[in-house]
């Protein structure tokens, strides 16, 4: 603890520790030691570039912290926040021998029995895994003279621990500021450490990300100029994975694309194209769309790749989110108002009015600017900071969603400066909410719930009848052993009542 301490105060960034200080005298007092004996103030750089500098210098753990704390906007404000999300997570990579090992316990066997060409200087290296680049051996039933290309991740050594050991003391700290400072336990900070472990603990199993890939891979196998890569099952374990290898460009690689003769408008069209699929359509979207994880393949495709961390919504947030940002595109602060009020999102004790102004001086700065340069993700991070005003709950979910949109506006404006990809995705949008949304969509809906109902009934029926009998059971038998004169008749008129009104309970729990 003391040396994390230390090294915030080198790097001038202990103002996180400033809302604890300000309740706790003691605390006070040791943030002036510690700022005489180690600190540095005047240090270059905006509070967040300081502290983006600090855990760098932390290690690997304080490196993920911080990009999940830059989906965290309603807690460190914005501008830190994007000063977090340029965070680099990479490491100086781990000897061969090292990977080697772990490779051979994992799949059970000599490294050359499972690869050629195992490249052991590894083309990726960060806080996690690194990456090496190889060939499968070649099937001579298939008269193949080479295998496929593939690339190789494998996690650190040692890892799990000191990631454990480390979420330890952030659970602690997350504690100790709920506890001290009132205020912030709306943040969740315990929530937030708790996700954040989640989100390290899926990272930290590669048979999970596999999962991922294989899953997005099924919902967009049909999806015109976009390519998932294949998992290689045989050659995976919890720290091992084997995927297939990508040939192409980083999408964000202006020079390249137009080397290779790529129409960026068409790639920018399909990237808003594909993110409103996995969104809207499919509820699971990869959540990590940095630039080093997409690029073009030499005939256009777009191929992602590190799938770690992924986002999942719910039908029903998906509902909301459409909601809200038709409404904000059409300027109509009474249903993106209406929107919050009817999906819980705003306690009910709220002036829906003064809402409504507030959704107005959020959307008008930004829909005010010319069409390329408006910021979806940016009105999302004002909407998402209303939160202590108006009581609303965090959402993770949107949050995570929200930096993924931040960052795929940064390489949409990078690609081509007068094109607004969200503005491309608009009629998707809108004709989603119709399609699922409308009247027609609603009637459907219902028959579902009423058909799924019925599906129910005869398990229902079941465990009723199960229930009359074991009351009936009860209800016989308690007379005679209270030495009660109640015969058999008696004693079920007086549970009748009692098991018709459980069974319309049951009924009814079933029909909702």
């Amino acid at each position: 603890m003391v040396g994390i301490v230390r090294i915030l105060a080198r790097h001038d960034a202990l103002w996180p520790l400033d809302p604890v200080a300000e309740r706790a005298p003691a605390m006070r007092a040791a943030r002036a030691i510690v700022r005489r004996l180690w600190g540095r103030p005047g240090r270059q750089g905006r509070p967040g570039e300081r502290l983006a500098d600090a855990l760098t210098a932390l290690g690997p753990t304080y490196v993920k912290l911080g990009q999940a704390l830059s989906v965290r906007a309603d807690l460190v404000g914005e501008a830190v926040a994007q000063d977090l999300s340029r965070l680099q997570d990479r490491l100086d990579p781990f000897p061969f021998a090292e990977a080697r090992r772990a490779i051979e316990a994992e799949l059970g066997g000599p490294l050359e029995r499972f690869y050629d060409d195992f490249e052991a200087v590894p083309v990726a290296a960060a806080s996690i895994a690194q990456v090496h680049f190889a060939r499968l051996k070649p099937d001579p039933d298939r008269g193949e003279k080479e295998g496929a290309e593939v690339a190789v991740k494998v996690l650190r050594p040692d890892i799990e621990r000191r990631f454990a050991r480390d979420i330890a003391l952030f659970h602690w700290l997350a504690t100790l500021v709920e506890r001290m400072v009132p205020s912030l336990r709306r943040l969740k900070p315990v929530a937030v450490v708790d996700t954040f472990r989640r989100w390290i603990e899926t990272e930290m199993d590669l048979r999970l990300e596999g999962a991922a890939a294989s899953e997005l891979r099924e919902n967009c196998e049909d999806d015109e100029g976009f390519h998932v890569v294949r998992v290689d099952w045989e050659r995976t374990g919890q720290r091992v994975l084997t995927i297939e290898r990508l040939h192409g460009c980083r999408i964000d690689d202006l020079a390249a694309l137009k080397a290779g003769g790529h129409d960026v408008k068409e790639i920018l069209r399909r990237s808003a194209t594909v993110f409103f699929l996995q969104v809207f359509r499919d509820g699971f979207f990869h959540a990590d769309m940095h630039p080093g994880n997409m690029f073009v393949a030499p005939d256009g495709t777009l191929c992602p790749v590190d799938f770690g961390i992924m986002g999942r919504v719910d039908r029903r947030t998906r509902f909301f989110l459409a909601d809200i940002l038709v409404g904000f595109l059409n300027r109509d602060y009474r249903r993106v108002a209406d929107t919050h009020f009817e999906f819980g999102v705003v306690p009910p004790s709220k002036s829906r009015d003064e809402f409504m102004q507030a959704l107005r001086a959020i959307g008008e700065p930004l829909l005010d600017k010319p069409l390329a340069e408006i910021s979806i993700a940016r009105l999302l991070s004002h909407l998402f900071r209303t939160t202590e005003r108006f009581e609303m709950e965090t959402q993770p979910d949107l949050l995570l969603l929200q930096k993924t949109m931040l960052v795929a506006e940064g390489v949409g404006r990078k690609l081509d400066p007068e094109v607004n990809m969200w503005l491309l995705a608009r009629p998707m949008i809108e004709d989603w909410v119709i399609a699922n949304r409308g009247p027609e969509a609603r009637v459907i809906d219902g028959v579902r719930e009423t058909v799924g109902a019925l599906e129910r009934l005869p398990a229902t029926l079941r465990r009723a009848e199960e229930t009359l009998e074991r009351l009936a059971r009860d209800g016989a038998r308690t007379p005679r052993e209270s030495g009660g004169s109640v015969g058999r008749a008696g004693g079920a008129t007086l549970w009748l009542p009692a098991i018709f009104a459980v069974l319309v309970l049951l009924l009814l729990v079933e029909m909702m």
